[in-house]
């Protein structure tokens, strides 16, 4: 009976999808949920609702809640990591309008760009300390991430623990689907290759029976004239050549050209708002009350979905092989154009021994070279959070894509030092 025990569970609807999938598996069905969160209220919430799942599947698994993350972690087998540290006001909102103060703006802030470098200074010391507990406590155990920004957050627990760790996105399991669907094309039967670096990865073939798509795609793209929500991406693929993983959206603000004072006109051009992500925050009483819906739901039920949480555990204890696109370090050069320190996103085989990356080689020089610009921001941040080398907190912003090509030096400067005084409470590296 396996143990798995995920931390952020006050995501109640996204620890449903998750531990909703290991109750529709076999091999996974009778596995103790170990539930832990900060947040007591939504633990419970989250605890009242999988335990009501659990009886509707069969009530094979256990389901308990824990208010001491170590015993969450002791004797667990997978540990699924899905936290945010700082609430959405006022911690992650700073993150917008802080920069907005500056000039800059940005869509979801999240991986790349000041809020991208603010998050993973934020997460990286909680996750430290939790890879202490799981060596002392879990050694064996495969830590699955969920949390952004992924490459950031990932890639430090593989260079500074002797966790297992794999990061995961379900960008790359729907990129070609969407892709042919947004052009009316037909997404069975297809056949496609991916690798990158976490939501910039590229869609490198996408094959029916041996037919390369690719023509008739670039066809379509090319004569769909009409304003939607995919335009960046479009753009993406007729400049560097491939489509790539992530929306439009999230995709503009790891690049220079989208997001510029002197060109205002871009933002509705392609459909690029900077306010969702905030007001996402306006929507959560609606959200707590679909959880609680599901408490009381005694017809709540789940069917399996493509996350690879549950397939990954399931190819472990079965030794059942499953590929997945997981995020992991670049050791021996995976992809051998991008630094051996960055967290890449490429094709890996699971069984029983565990998460296996397959050597990719080379991508395309261009789209190496643009992974390459949000790499140099991503190790830097993980090296400020790692040293506590305040100047290296400038380094990452000074190299970020976007920041750089809209602020002077001594802007950044200043935005840094303001945010990392807004931040102190949760950056205890640096002597400020």
């Amino acid at each position: 009976m396996p143990k798995i025990t995920f931390i952020g569970a006050g995501s109640s609807i996204f620890a449903k999808n998750l531990l909703g999938d290991c109750m529709c598996t076999p091999s996974l069905k009778d596995s103790h949920f170990a539930l832990y969160d900060i947040n007591m209220e939504r633990l419970n919430q989250s605890e009242k609702m999988l335990q009501n799942l659990n009886r509707n599947l069969g009530g094979h698994a256990t389901v308990q809640a824990y208010t001491d993350r170590r015993e969450a972690l002791r004797g667990a087998d997978y540990v699924i990591n899905a936290i945010a540290v700082g609430e959405l006001i006022p911690t992650i909102t700073a993150d917008f309008t802080i920069p907005e103060k500056y000039g800059l703006h940005q869509t979801v802030a999240d991986t790349l760009g000041m809020g991208g470098l603010f998050r993973g200074l934020r997460t990286i010391p909680v996750m430290l300390d939790m890879a202490r507990d799981m060596e002392e406590l879990c050694p064996d155990a495969l830590l699955l991430n969920y949390t952004n920004p992924m490459a950031i957050v990932t890639g430090a627990m593989q260079q500074a623990t002797g966790v297992k760790t794999v990061g995961l996105c379900h960008s790359v399991q729907v990129c070609a689907k969407d892709l042919l669907e947004g052009l009316g094309m037909d997404s069975t039967d297809v056949h496609w290759k991916i690798a990158g670096i976490n939501h910039q990865a590229w869609l490198l073939e996408v094959k029916r029976h041996g037919e390369d798509l690719y023509p008739e795609i670039r066809r379509r793209a090319e004569a769909r004239t009409e304003s939607h929500d995919d335009m960046v991406r479009y753009e993406f693929m007729k400049m560097f050549g491939y489509y790539v993983t992530e929306s439009s959206s999230h995709g503009s603000e790891y690049v220079p050209y989208y997001h510029k004072r002197l060109y205002p006109e871009l933002k509705e051009k392609y459909n690029l708002p900077t306010t969702g992500y905030r007001n996402w925050g306006k929507g959560k009483a609606a959200f707590w009350q679909e959880v609680n819906e599901m408490i009381e739901n005694k017809n709540l039920s789940h069917e399996r979905s493509n996350e690879y949480a549950s397939y990954i555990m399931d190819a472990i204890e079965t030794n059942r092989p499953f590929e997945i696109a997981g995020n992991v370090l670049n050791t021996g050069g995976l992809i051998s154009n991008l630094p051996e320190k960055a967290c890449v996103e490429v094709p890996c085989l699971v069984n029983a021994n565990g998460v296996i990356p397959t050597y990719f080689g080379e991508l395309p020089p261009q789209c190496a070279a643009l992974n390459r610009t949000n790499i140099n921001m991503q190790l830097l941040t993980i090296e400020a959070a790692l040293t506590g080398k305040k100047e290296h907190v400038y380094h990452a912003a000074m190299l970020d894509p976007h920041t750089s090509s809209e602020l002077s030096i001594d802007d950044i400067v200043a935005m840094c030092d303001e945010m990392l005084e807004f931040n102190r409470d949760f950056l205890p590296m640096f002597q400020l």
